[in-house]
């Protein structure tokens, strides 16, 4: 499943192409290298606009699944994810690659994706929560508050995906109609968008490496 991902794109580039009106992230570094558990930023809908904020990427785990935890979702219809997908709960998360690992021996090899050697920005269909609890990267001391999580969709991989990680693929949302149903659709007709992206929409642009420097 994706575990890394990119966003290497400006701030005012994030905030144009999502119609961001309330900004909340601050002084905004290029993330080439999002690794579970760190910080980075999500678009919400809120009474005034869409708000671009700070979250931290993976949902605890439902109980019994382990202590991990969930930075992605494919089963939609597990009580425990049905009141995250209320449209109150949905946000988008801004990319410009991600990543899966190739089984290659020695070591896997890290295999970026984008839409196209540019590496445009599109969003995975997001969900977030509030949690209160311990949460933080090991090398960091955790901390103990409220936090704000947030994980992705998945889906079936592409052609494009397939033959490095054949089980899934995030769901990639590109497009403004696309990124407006995700946020604001009642949830039937929103998880329609849960479904590959065409093989012609995106394609491999970068491998070997844990950050993406394009």
């Amino acid at each position: 499943m994706c575990n890394l991902y990119s966003l290497n794109k400006g701030q005012d580039a994030i905030r144009k192409a999502f119609g961001v009106t309330d900004d909340r992230t601050g002084n905004l570094p290029p993330l080439p290298g999002i690794f579970p558990d760190q910080m980075a930023p999500v678009v919400r809908r809120r009474d005034a606009g869409r708000e671009l904020s700070m979250m931290r990427w993976g949902f605890p785990p439902p109980p019994k699944v382990g202590t991990q935890p969930v930075t992605n979702v494919r089963n939609v219809a597990s009580p425990y994810w049905r009141p995250w997908l209320k449209p109150e709960f949905r946000c988008l998360v801004p990319v410009s690659a991600f990543s899966e690992y190739a089984d290659t021996k020695p070591k896997k090899t890290p295999m970026w994706f984008a839409l196209d050697d540019d590496r445009p920005l599109f969003a995975f269909a997001g969900i977030w929560r509030p949690w209160t609890g311990v949460r933080g990267p090991r090398r960091n001391e955790p901390v103990e508050e409220e936090h704000r999580l947030y994980s992705f969709l998945t889906t079936e991989a592409n052609g494009v995906v397939g033959p490095v990680h054949p089980k899934a693929m995030p769901v990639l949302l590109t497009t403004e109609d696309e990124w407006s149903a995700w946020l604001e659709a009642p949830v039937e007709e929103a998880l329609k968008l849960q479904r590959p992206l065409p093989d012609a929409m995106m394609k491999v642009v970068g491998r070997g490496e844990r950050k993406d420097g394009g």
